[in-house]
């Protein structure tokens, strides 16, 4: 087999720790070897994360080179009075990032003769790091969208939202290819850039099924050990596009007509991120006593919470119908029933539906959440069917693919 090296950009990246997003770029690292492609990756020194952690150091391979160019987090190192100004921070709190990521790319470049260039958003940094790379080398540019960039409404800052935008232009204008991860987002594009529709394809997000260890067993759950249905939120949730207040609404319908609720039901959010606006929200909900804000877990502890709880729970507002969250397919390989809260309109409640993970209700509708949550106190739901296919090992024959056609050509 033919080796070849991809140029990886990702801000997401170990040992950054809180969001699932890092599986992404770290499993299409590890599995695209087998493909014959080897990785050369670009991220951040350690110091630009929030939160990081070890953990998953270990899943990629020791001799994959991974440079660690310097990038300023605006909003921590930049800021005074915890006021810091915008400029600093658009497209993203990583602008800082550019420069360095540029240098450390060509260094790379140099070193490792990579044939592709591929970044990943939502930083949009990484992109404007790809952009430039590409410009620099010739080299095809592989441009990844794992969210849409600047959409109808989103961001709602408008002066973020201009900077997206010309990112976003960027991309569809000199990217040799487009990937994106719902058919919806790639309609949407194709339809505003008409074109670049012939560059734009369809890679899933996907999950790494065997990395926990043995399954639990895949059975019907009547409660945890103490009795109670647990459902739990695993994962970042966002005021806007995760919205909880419906779902806080309802849990507090269901308290007035049980004040003993909390004997029978636990809701857990599980490293939410902003942990004091959450529990802002649930106290001025008064549901204390049923939902418990909980701090962030190891990955594979995660994942072991998720296959021992009764049910689990996924966010996703209607103005975030284009996309999916990559934590449904961590929730599809747990084996455990999702109760889906989103838009029938949207790519979550299709996907969600087309791999029957479980029931489904508009996240905006306090009484039908109400309803979905006291059936499943009244009959546990059973486990959905096990899921195949929806792992990186099939996500990365097809990235592979696609990265063998952009690069025959510089080799003929």
């Amino acid at each position: 087999m033919t080796r070849r090296r991809i140029l990886m950009v990702a801000y997401h990246f170990p040992p950054h720790a809180g969001s699932s997003g890092i599986q992404r770029t770290l499993r299409f690292a590890r599995t695209l070897p087998r493909y014959g492609w080897d990785p050369v990756i670009l991220s951040v020194a350690p110091f630009a994360y929030e939160q990081t952690s070890d953990a998953l150091l270990a899943d990629l391979p020791a001799d994959v080179p991974i440079y660690r160019p310097w990038a300023l987090d605006a909003k921590r190192h930049l800021s005074l009075f915890g006021r810091y100004p915008g400029l600093f921070a658009r497209p993203d709190r990583w602008r800082s990032w550019w420069l360095p990521g540029v240098a450390a790319g060509l260094a790379a470049t140099w070193r490792h003769r990579p044939e592709v260039i591929w970044s990943t958003f939502p930083i949009a940094t990484a992109h404007r790091i790809g952009a430039t790379l590409a410009g620099l080398t010739d080299l095809p540019w592989v441009a990844d969208l794992r969210d849409p960039m600047a959409h109808d409404g989103y961001p709602q800052d408008a002066k973020l939202w201009t900077a997206y935008q010309k990112v976003e232009r960027r991309v569809f204008a000199t990217a040799r290819a487009v990937v994106t991860v719902t058919p919806g987002c790639a309609a949407y594009y194709a339809n505003r850039y008409p074109d670049a529709a012939g560059r734009i394809h369809v890679i899933r997000n996907a999950h790494a099924p065997t990395d926990p260890g043995p399954p639990v067993a895949r059975t019907d759950n009547d409660g945890g050990s103490d009795g109670r249905i647990t459902l739990l939120h695993s994962g970042i949730v966002y005021p806007w596009e995760r919205d909880p207040t419906a779902l806080l609404q309802a849990i507090a319908r269901l308290l007035a007509h049980d004040p003993r609720l909390d004997e029978r039901l636990r809701v857990i959010f599980r490293a939410p991120g902003d942990e004091s606006w959450l529990r802002a929200k649930v106290a001025a909900a008064g549901v204390q006593t049923v939902v418990e804000v909980a701090p962030p877990l190891a990955y594979r502890a995660a994942l072991e919470e998720m296959r021992r709880a009764s049910a689990l729970l996924l966010l996703q507002a209607d103005n975030c119908n284009l996309q999916i969250p990559a934590k449904l397919y961590e929730y599809a390989y747990s084996g455990r029933p999702v109760l889906t809260l989103s838009d029938p309109a949207g790519e979550t409640w299709r996907e969600a539906t087309r791999l029957q993970l479980g029931p489904c209700a508009r996240l905006d509708e306090p009484v039908a959440i109400a309803a979905l949550i006291k059936g499943v106190l009244d009959q546990a739901l059973p486990a959905p069917p096990e899921v195949n296919g929806e792992d990186y090992e099939n996500r990365s024959a097809a990235l592979a693919s696609l990265l063998d056609r952009l690069a025959a050509p510089s080799r003929q």
